[in-house]
C-alpha cells in the first residue's frame, strides 16, 4: 500500500468531501492500485494555489483503458461525438 498525491480542483473537492462524488477519472500518467491511499488536495483555479485542504480515500477498484479499448463497446467516433459517463454503483 502506498499514498499517492494528486491536485483536485474545488468543485470537484466539495463533492467527494460530500460524499456525492464516489469515483475519479484521471490520466493514466501515474501508478495506483487498489488498496493504496488517495491523496487530493483541493486545488483553487482562480487563485492557482492549494487551499490547505487534503481528503484521503482508500482505492477500490481500478481500470485502466486507451482509447482503443473502447472502440470494441462502440466506434471510436461515437465516443469523440458522444463523449462518456463514469457510473459510480452504491
Amino acid at each position: 500500500m502506498k499514498k499517492v498525491e494528486k491536485k483536485c480542483n474545488s468543485e470537484y473537492f466539495q463533492t467527494i468531501l460530500d460524499g456525492r462524488k464516489t469515483f475519479e477519472l484521471r490520466l493514466n500518467d501515474f501508478d495506483i492500485e487498489e488498496g493504496d491511499i488517495f491523496v487530493l488536495k483541493e486545488w483553487n483555479t482562480e487563485t492557482k494555489g492549494y487551499t490547505g485542504r487534503t481528503l484521503e480515500k482508500k482505492v477500490g477498484f481500478v481500470g485502466k483503458w486507451k482509447m482503443r479499448d473502447l472502440a470494441k463497446f462502440n466506434p471510436i467516433e461515437e465516443f469523440e461525438h458522444k463523449g462518456f459517463q463514469i457510473i459510480s454503483l452504491k
